[in-house]
């Protein structure tokens, strides 16, 4: 796939900026495959080791992309078990979805199938969202599990985008979400106002403070 360019974006730190468009992301998958470390790869560009998340956490980025700009919020969810009635509600609203397995792991891969992509059909509002098939951790190619043609079969069997990725390098990170930024902008019912937020924007408003201390709390 052909990665979209010309977007340029950093971390909202401050007060918000005015904006085109809000577009809300959602990366599901395992615990462990490296959500957070992408999350965080994207928005801040580093790589530290991340403890699993506890429900819901996300951060704020804006871009400028074809003459808009674009504020995003990505949203990263619990892989564990207990925590999916708490993170369902977070799907809605979400324009673009992002699946996540560890390349390593081949359980992680096949949970995309088994228990991601049903999560998203069950609790998504959005009937065009983009999705995204990521697998993670290519820095660790001797430990594959998961061949690049498995998951490229996957992705086009279920009409999603694909890329390999490594949080701790940097390769494709970058590419893997402006392409998904892309595919949104290319989707003009997607630019509809959407709530940004898992049950409002007062709720929304309190996430942020809470993230910005280092926890996101309902």
């Amino acid at each position: 796939m052909s990665a979209a360019g010309g977007m340029h974006g950093r971390v909202e730190r401050e007060a918000p900026e005015p904006h085109d468009h809000v577009i809300k992301l959602l990366l599901v998958g395992d615990s462990g495959v490296g959500k957070s470390s992408l999350l965080v790869r994207f928005t801040d560009d580093v790589f530290e080791d991340q403890s699993p998340t506890i429900g819901v956490d996300f951060k704020l980025k804006y871009l400028n992309a074809r003459g808009k700009r674009l504020k995003l919020t990505v949203w990263d969810t619990a892989g564990q078990e207990r925590f999916r009635t708490l993170t369902s509600s977070y799907y809605r609203g979400a324009q673009g979805i992002v699946f996540v397995y560890d390349i390593t792991k081949r359980e992680s891969f096949e949970n995309v199938s088994e228990i991601w992509a049903k999560e998203v059909d069950l609790y998504a509002t959005v009937e065009d969202c983009v999705k995204i098939v990521i697998g993670n951790k290519i820095d660790k190619e001797k430990a594959r599990e998961v061949s690049r043609k498995e998951g490229e079969a996957f992705a086009e069997d279920n009409g999603c985008l694909f890329l390999e990725t490594s949080a701790k390098s940097r390769r494709n990170v970058k590419e893997a979400f402006d392409e998904l930024v892309s595919r949104v902008l290319d989707t003009p019912s997607l630019l509809t106002e959407h709530d940004p937020g898992g049950g409002g924007r007062v709720r929304l408003n309190r996430l942020v403070d809470s993230a910005r201390s280092g926890c996101a709390c309902l």
